[in-house]
């Protein structure tokens, strides 16, 4: 274990002032893949053969999710995964209607999250493919898939590019963070730090996830804390602790001979210091596009979108929209989860996907040093 900054100077939801500015790390300032439409667009004609890798995350009925260009694993076509879209936007492939099981869709102060479950390989996922992490550094440092981009119009109701996210998927479920606000001890790269995949979305996209299916709701919710941040306080003094994902195996050496290697920690928690609460739900019924499933089968290309699609989406900002730094964040929280001892094998916590190990795109590394702050500025229920 190591530990990380603990400056918190989150805003209350009460102090939360709507704003359309943004801190520095939260929009991206790169040009779009190659693959992609200079800006995201709606509606666009229906492509089932599309390599655009342009994802909106805008609503519980308009969001899109990276898979497969053709049937695959996640782990072998993690470099050129393609957009999927519940709407025919961004020239991406359109989801099909009957493939999603259930959404949960959450704002929060400092990301759009959405989770869901559904039959995904009607989007080219193998059956029984254990699934993977995307994101857009990668090992190379290129993006996971390379080009990939993510919008999200949530904050202030404009198509804001978004510099961190991450996105797990397997063959039946998913989880999706992109990161929309930072301060000076949650950069968004922290929120959406994207290096302990084989721990799984509950652990590192905390939330109530409902496997049963057939719930599909938009909520607001409470700011978990980074990704295996867990917070201690000694003398009145609180700094976080956190981990590095445990992964052994062997590589191919410049000298052409195997050799093994083990990094990160031997003993990791078992989940997330604490699952946030949501509110303010709202439910309904399914999400559609109402669109022919004719029109959306393998290979289907050159078809209008039906009448009625439009680029208007509800642009209201969220209850708790960017929030200032002068108030601190109050963050329900459960007690500190406890810690399993990794076989060789790998990690013994929940892992709803299989490992994409990342062996370093930049950051955090052990041995960090600690900055602490007064106690008084955190409040942990």
């Amino acid at each position: 274990m190591f530990l990380y900054p603990a400056f918190l100077v989150l805003a209350s939801h009460a102090s939360t002032v709507f704003s359309t500015s943004f801190p520095a790390g939260v929009l991206a300032t790169g040009t779009q893949g190659v693959t992609n439409p200079p800006v995201p667009t709606m509606p666009t004609t229906i492509d089932q053969t599309s390599m655009a890798r342009l994802l909106s995350v805008n609503s519980i009925d308009d969001f899109c999710i990276f898979a497969p260009p053709s049937l695959a694993t996640i782990p072998d076509t993690e470099t050129i995964e393609v957009a999927w879209c519940t709407l025919p936007r961004n020239n991406a492939r359109v989801i099909p209607d009957g493939t999603l099981s259930g959404v949960s869709f959450l704002k929060t102060d400092f990301y759009v999250q959405i989770y869901g479950f559904g039959d995904f390989t009607k989007l080219n996922i193998a059956p029984n493919d254990g699934g993977g992490e995307l994101d857009p550094h990668g090992a190379t440092g290129a993006g996971n898939p390379i080009g990939g981009n993510v919008s999200t119009t949530i904050v202030d109701g404009i198509d804001e590019p978004i510099a961190e996210w991450m996105l797990y998927i397997d063959n039946n479920q998913f989880c999706l963070r992109a990161c929309t606000n930072a301060n000076s001890t949650y950069s968004a790269a922290f929120m959406c730090w994207h290096e302990l995949d084989e721990m799984g979305c509950e652990f590192v996209m905390p939330g109530t996830y409902n496997y049963q299916g057939g719930i599909y709701e938009t909520c607001d919710a409470d700011v978990a804390y980074p990704p295996g941040w867990y917070p201690e306080v000694s003398g009145g003094t609180t700094t976080f602790s956190t981990f590095a994902q445990y992964a052994t195996g062997v590589y191919t050496g410049n000298n052409g001979l195997p050799t093994s290697y083990t990094v990160g920690d031997t003993v990791t928690p078992t989940g997330p210091f604490s699952t946030p609460s949501s509110s303010n739900c709202v439910n309904q019924a399914t999400v559609s596009n109402g669109i022919a499933l004719a029109s959306l089968t393998t290979g289907a290309k050159g078809t209008a979108p039906p009448l009625g699609f439009s680029s208007s989406t509800d642009i209201s900002p969220p209850a708790s929209s960017l929030p200032t730094s002068s108030a601190p964040v109050n963050i329900t929280s459960s007690a500190p989860s406890s810690s399993a001892t990794n076989s060789a094998t790998g990690s013994t916590s929940r892992n709803l996907f299989g490992a994409l190990f990342f062996l370093g795109s930049g950051g955090l590394s052990v041995g960090d040093v600690v900055i602490t702050m007064s106690y008084r500025d955190v409040q942990v229920n």
